[in-house]
Order: structure tokens, then C-alpha cells, then sequence
């Protein structure tokens, strides 16, 4: 019998929602760019600005129509993430977008928390050569 010795403990690294507000026709990237860093659940909603064409000109703001995309992510993961968005925020036409993270308190079970921060340790290998 192989004697390996990985460990069974989950990571108990915290969990955070990350609020990203984009342009609708940008959404689509900016999920895209989220799930690279081990995003495994977003949630997008579209939305609609409340600002008058003069303050959309004045903040260099093309639309109103806008996605609220909620994203759960590992807190370690989360300052990558933010500084990829700021990066892509200033450097692409038309990706301006605000984004902010809210901590999570709890979540309950072992295999959602596996799921939602990743950890691929929470799911339960196949029992080998059945007998």
C-alpha cells in the first residue's frame, strides 16, 4: 500500500464577495478575467445607472446600462484580482467599473465551502478497485 501523505484538512482561508459594476457589453470579459482567479460562482444582474448624460460625460462614461456581477472569492486571491480589474479598468476603452469586497462570515457545509473557494480536496474520491 502506498504510503502518501496529503493532507485531508480543508483550507480554512476565508471567503469574500466581490461586487464588480461594468458596462453590460464588457460583462462578459470581466467574468472571463474573474474565473482565473479560481472565481467558481459568479452571479451577473444587468442594471441600469441613475446619472445624466452630463455626469456620464464628465466621468468619461459611455452607457447606463450597466451588470452587477457578484463573484465569491478566496480572500487570498482577492488583491490579485482587484489589481487585474484596476488594470483592466484604465487600460481598455469603454472598461470603466467600480468593484468592492464584502467578507463572508460562515457558509454552511464542507462541500460548498470545497467548492466555492476551490478546494478540490472536499470531493470524495471514487472508491478504487471495488470489490
Amino acid at each position: 500500500m502506498p504510503n502518501n501523505l496529503q493532507s485531508n484538512s480543508l483550507d480554512t482561508g476565508r471567503l469574500e464577495i466581490l461586487v464588480t459594476i461594468i458596462n453590460r457589453e464588457k460583462a462578459d470579459s470581466i467574468t472571463d478575467l474573474l474565473q482565473s482567479f479560481e472565481v467558481n460562482m459568479q452571479l451577473a444582474f444587468p442594471g441600469e445607472g441613475t446619472a445624466s448624460r452630463e455626469t456620464l460625460d464628465l466621468l468619461g462614461l459611455s452607457s447606463q446600462e450597466k451588470t452587477v456581477i457578484f463573484s465569491v472569492i478566496r480572500e487570498d486571491r482577492t488583491r490579485d484580482a482587484m489589481e487585474a480589474l484596476e488594470k483592466r479598468f484604465s487600460s481598455i476603452r469603454d472598461s470603466k467599473g467600480i468593484a468592492c469586497t464584502i467578507p463572508m462570515s460562515s457558509v454552511i457545509g464542507v462541500m460548498i465551502f470545497g467548492f466555492l473557494s476551490n478546494d478540490r480536496r472536499t470531493v470524495k474520491p471514487e472508491q478504487e478497485n471495488k470489490k
